[in-house]
């Protein structure tokens, strides 16, 4: 049987950059206690920066989930200071090891399984692991690639016996997103995931988003999600890609299945969304 809209927003999670934590305040109120907001690791973000909202996101009653940009750290010592930083703030609990954006690596670290494999992670308290998904791909690594990369990084975490979440790139189409969920199961991999899905935001926005992302926006996805591209002024929001996909899965084949929103239009804009949308399932629109 198809678990429902609702079903699938429950213990929902978000994400937000170092420069959010005004938003992050105003969006606290709007959001259930102890929800997950997710912390970048971006180039012109500092150290500091990081920190600091993290300790945010605890501050509102949140739960913070700082991210690890393996090619973005330059030394062991710069992993361990972030690390020990968090830790002190009482984030270091759970954590997302991600590659990053860099070609090249700055440090040691290749990708995220690398981080994970210096048993650092728990010296520092963390207790869950965040791992990437792609259900559209990664326009710079190969499908068989990824399939390795995510299959390693379980079978890692399975050894340390540390938990873990699968976390995705968001996608306008349900299509690959429910293949690639499948193809993930067929592989013997149980973590639960949360599929990344844009906050309502612009459409030229999102469009760009997509774009620097390498997620397919053709004409016909588009109309699937619910906009134009020949009309880029309006706004979207995921609603009915959340109800396709909900109709979409089951908890027998599927496995634990969330959502993950990706706070393009903002964080305050994202929450009361979902908080609004969330409302309107209760009343049965």
């Amino acid at each position: 049987m198809a678990i429902t809209a609702a079903e699938l927003l429950e213990d929902f999670s978000l994400e937000m950059t170092g420069k959010d934590v005004a938003g992050l305040r105003e969006a606290a109120a709007d959001l259930p206690p102890g929800t997950r907001m997710n912390v970048t690791f971006l180039g012109n973000e500092d150290l500091a920066m990081r920190v600091t909202a993290a300790r945010a996101v605890l501050d509102s009653g949140l739960v913070p989930v700082p991210h690890i940009s393996a090619r973005r750290i330059a030394s062991q010592a710069m992993l361990e200071e972030f690390l020990s930083a968090l830790q002190a703030e009482g984030a270091s609990e759970n954590v997302f090891s991600v590659g990053g954006d860099p070609h090249t690596p700055e440090g040691p670290y290749d990708g995220a399984l690398d981080v994970i494999k210096t048993g650092l992670l728990q010296q520092y308290g963390v207790k869950h692991v965040s791992i990437a998904g792609y259900p559209e791909g990664h326009p710079d690594i190969k499908e068989d690639a990824l399939w390795a990369a995510l299959e390693g990084k379980f079978a890692v975490l399975s050894e340390q016996g540390l938990p873990g979440t699968i976390l995705t790139q968001f996608s306008f189409d349900v299509d690959p997103v429910v293949d690639w969920i499948e193809g993930v199961r067929s592989r013997g991999v149980d973590l639960p995931i949360r599929i990344g899905v844009p906050g309502p935001a612009g459409i030229k926005r999102l469009i760009t988003f997509a774009s620097r992302f390498g997620v397919a926006s053709s004409a016909g996805i588009a109309k699937k999600y619910g906009f134009s591209l020949t009309n880029l002024l309006g706004t979207a929001g995921p609603d009915r890609f959340i109800s396709d996909l909900a109709a979409r899965l089951t908890p027998e084949q599927h496995g634990v299945v969330r959502l993950h929103f990706y706070t393009f239009g903002g964080v305050p804009a994202t929450a009361i969304w979902v908080r609004d949308y969330r409302k309107r399932l209760a009343a049965g629109h």
